[in-house]
């Protein structure tokens, strides 16, 4: 009798200890949760013609200017990020991304060279580095790619198709993709359509597809309802990803052009399952800056 009470006094002991152990496993495990406030931020330029100053010619602030000042408040959004937070949670970092990459071999190192990010050992010098870096590279790409006349477009449908997940999402950051860009979608390596009876997709957009769309009038947004007008699902599942699409600048002619870009940009992410997005026309820089600083710092 003894010897089984003894059993079974041995068995719940051990089963307590186990209890223990499991109820203090999540505690462990919370421990090593990287901070959410971690964020992993990455530019996608649009080099295509848009920049081009002659051909698009703005006498309030040409349009590659904008790009680059654009680019300067990202920058300031994520050092003002870095700097509310303590050194020890630093594990943040920022890219510029070009698809297809130009054909000038300097554009390769300029990449590499904003290509930042920081940790617990970051000195504070490596600050100073950044906004210099950030200050003055973005100038060399875009009058290199205005001088040269040769612009290699943007392949943003690719980007997404093939590069994004490995590109710019990390399971343990807060994922924000910049997108600088008209708004118009086109590359020959991934032009294409998806048709049917019930949906008309593709992998572009052009204001000549609006056009032969008829889309319009102030009934756009039913006409791409009932058509199935949209791009083609580029991914899936980028519920892990934030995008700020910059400099939205419609063709002249259609009042409603600018409207259905966004329609067909909204749809898109939608429908990859982008939860967080905003879609932001050309303005000047003083306007837009507020905006990006808000979407960096994910304050209200």
């Amino acid at each position: 009798m003894k010897k089984i009470f003894y059993l079974f006094f041995m068995i719940g002991l051990v089963s307590c200890c186990d209890k223990k152990v499991n109820e203090t496993d999540p505690k462990k495990e919370d421990s090593v949760i990287v901070d959410s406030n971690n964020i992993n931020v990455s530019i996608l330029i649009d080099l295509s013609d848009r920049i081009d100053p002659d051909k698009n010619p703005n006498p309030a602030m040409p349009y590659f200017q904008r790009d680059m000042e654009y680019i300067k408040a990202i920058q300031k959004g994520f050092i003002d990020h870095l700097k509310s937070k303590k050194i020890i949670t630093y594990d943040d970092q920022m890219q510029v991304f070009f698809n297809p990459e130009p054909s000038d071999p300097k554009i390769n190192q300029f990449t590499k060279d904003l290509k930042v990010s920081f940790d617990k050992n970051t000195s504070k010098d490596y600050f100073a580095s950044v906004e210099k870096k950030y200050a003055e590279i973005p100038s060399y790409i875009y009058q290199s790619a205005i001088k040269d006349k040769n612009y290699i477009g943007s392949d943003i449908w690719e980007f997404f198709k093939n590069k994004v997940k490995d590109y710019c999402i990390k399971n343990d950051r807060r994922n924000i993709l910049f997108i600088l860009t008209d708004g118009y979608m086109y590359h020959t390596d991934s032009k294409f359509e998806e048709k049917n009876d019930n949906s008309y997709k593709t992998s572009y957009l052009t204001g000549k597809l609006i056009k032969a769309n008829n889309l319009t009038t102030s009934n756009f947004k039913t006409d791409i309802e009932k058509n199935g007008y949209g791009f083609v699902k580029a991914n899936d599942h980028l519920n892990n990803l934030e995008v700020i699409v910059l400099g939205i600048h419609p063709e002249k002619g259609n009042p409603f052009e600018e409207a259905v870009i966004k329609e067909y940009w909204g749809n898109w992410f939608r429908e990859m399952k982008i939860k967080n997005y905003q879609i932001k026309s050309a303005d000047l820089p003083s306007n837009i800056e507020p905006i990006i600083l808000k979407a960096i710092s994910n304050k209200n």
